[in-house]
């Protein structure tokens, strides 16, 4: 089981907070045509280690609510080292008052050094709540699932772990 902490969430939380926002800024941030650039800094758990984990993605919304998504990150300062690739969907109750519940799906394929890839699906839930305009914290769960997993290699083929965003949306 792994854990991705986003410590930088917290220090542009604090950046943005006191920017005020109307709920109409952060329902309009997941509206039709709207994107999103998110950046994962922290620290993760795999193999009986600890890693630094850096991670860039976007989101772009299709429709009002409904957007799709592409993130990469990258698992460093301990061996293996880890890439992953994440295509994403999501849906955003945007008109929902004071927070805006999320769910969403993906499929994830990490990159090894040294061992087979892995594939994975799996799914998320939370809160996005204004931090300023154009600007929002997340807080949810996620449920990862490993595909054609060796439990004998990777000791558990399924993870649930806690997920911190800070994003900021033109």
């Amino acid at each position: 089981m792994h854990k991705t902490l986003t410590a930088a969430a917290l220090a542009a939380v604090a950046a943005f907070a006191s920017a005020p926002a109307a709920a109409a800024d952060v329902a309009a941030a997941f509206g039709k045509g709207s994107t999103q650039v998110f950046v994962t800094a922290g620290s993760g758990y795999a193999f009986d280690q600890t890693y630094f984990v850096l991670g860039l993605g976007a989101t772009y919304y299709l429709v009002d609510g409904l957007g799709l998504g592409l993130s990469l990150e990258s698992w460093s300062g301990a061996d293996p080292n880890l890439y992953k690739v994440t295509p994403s969907v999501q849906y955003v109750f945007r008109h929902v008052p004071v927070v805006k519940p999320y769910v969403g799906v993906f499929y994830r394929r990490t990159y090894v050094s040294g061992l087979s890839d892995l594939d994975s699906a799996g799914g998320r839930a939370g809160v996005y709540i204004a931090a300023g305009r154009n600007a929002y914290v997340g807080a949810g769960a996620v449920y990862e699932y490993y595909i054609d997993c060796n439990t004998a290699v990777y000791g558990s083929c399924s993870s649930t772990y806690p997920e911190l965003s800070f994003t900021i949306a033109f």
